[in-house]
């Protein structure tokens, strides 16, 4: 913990968060070749899976990817646990696939293991990656740049937002048509208004809890995973992320009148379901707080309206300024989490 008051708005983490828009902005206008070379090489040969590696937030990224390519493309998706290949030595079958690598660094030995396991039966690869002299850019069929420049602050903000950009543009690559709702274009302006949100009452209610739910479901389930992540490494927070269907499960055992939950809602065909969890848990707990709607017993956190799949992305920008604060509020140091650092090489 810090010793001395911090300035929210000087550290890393809120001086990077802010440059999302620049960062989306720019990886745009950068990857439109990249992203009309992946179109053409898939036009007429669509993957039949695709298989998805990744840790931490980028694997967060995946499950949002998770999402867009089922709900959109229609193309099973799945997440490949790195450890089958580095650790176990097993050779996965996943003929007509396309292998997809999230990474900030693209230097952990687990993603790189995957990605030759993948490249020696033959299987499509692409990286996103923000180092693009990186170990896995240089391995990978296709090298998708995430464009977010050097990240100092060892909590991702601006690389994992555009990670989530990143998989939403490969996706209008490989079918058009399937995104007519969602205007890429639109999303640097959006995240800029979404930076200004104001979510204070979030950050008085977390000052001194001892733990919380995040809750999601599909494109805002990575979200949410997102979020529970970084309230645990900056804030010292116990948070947890779930889906809003499987919350009525057990999980409903600890929401008590005190215990906060944090709903990211995006209006889709899981909006209905999701607002019947949100009245169910408000029977419970006084501090419910939703972001993207506004039901009776809840705190509505402002938001920017924005179609279904960009809606998400808009929502953890807001999040991470005021997580940034709550850190320093809570008496830590955003930039500095107990116990990490910036790049983990895991086996």
């Amino acid at each position: 913990m810090h010793k001395k008051t911090i300035n929210p708005n000087t550290t890393l983490m809120f001086k990077e968060a802010e440059e999302a828009n620049q960062v989306v902005a720019h990886q745009i206008a950068s990857n439109q070749e990249i992203i009309k070379q992946i179109a053409d090489k898939y036009s007429n040969n669509l993957p039949e899976l695709i298989v998805t590696c990744a840790r931490g937030s980028s694997d967060h990224a995946a499950t949002f990817g998770k999402y867009v390519f089922e709900t959109r493309l229609g193309i099973l998706t799945s997440s490949l646990a790195p450890s089958v290949s580095s650790i176990y030595k097993k050779e996965l079958s996943i003929k007509n696939a396309l292998c997809i690598a999230i990474s900030q660094s693209g230097k952990s030995p687990d993603l790189l293991s995957v990605m030759n396991s993948s490249k020696a039966q033959g299987v499509a690869t692409l990286a996103l990656v923000n180092d693009t002299t990186s170990p896995l850019a240089s391995l990978c069929d296709d090298t998708f740049p995430l464009c977010a420049g050097q990240e100092k602050s060892v909590a991702a903000t601006k690389s994992f937002i555009a990670s989530l950009t990143g998989v939403l543009q490969i996706g209008h690559a490989l079918n058009p048509s399937a995104f007519k709702d969602t205007d890429i274009a639109s999303i640097p302006a959006l995240l800029k208004q979404s930076f200004e949100c104001d979510w204070t009452p979030l950050l008085e209610a977390l000052k001194d809890a001892d733990g919380l739910y995040t809750i999601g479901r599909g494109p805002a389930l990575g979200i949410a995973s997102e979020a529970a992540l970084k309230f645990q490494e900056t804030c010292g927070l116990h948070a947890q992320a779930f889906s809003s269907a499987e919350v009525r499960h057990g999980p409903m055992a600890l929401v008590k009148e005190d215990f906060p939950v944090i709903v990211f809602y995006q209006d889709d065909e899981s909006a209905p379901s999701v607002k019947e969890s949100i009245i169910e848990l408000a029977k419970y707990s006084k501090k419910i707080f939703v972001i993207g709607a506004e039901i009776e017993g809840t705190h509505t956190l402002p938001s920017i309206k924005s179609s279904a799949l960009i809606a998400p992305i808009l929502q953890i920008q807001s999040l991470y300024k005021m997580i940034n604060s709550l850190s320093i509020a809570r008496g830590y140091d955003p930039d500095r989490p107990v116990s990490l650092k910036k790049v983990t090489e895991t086996i």
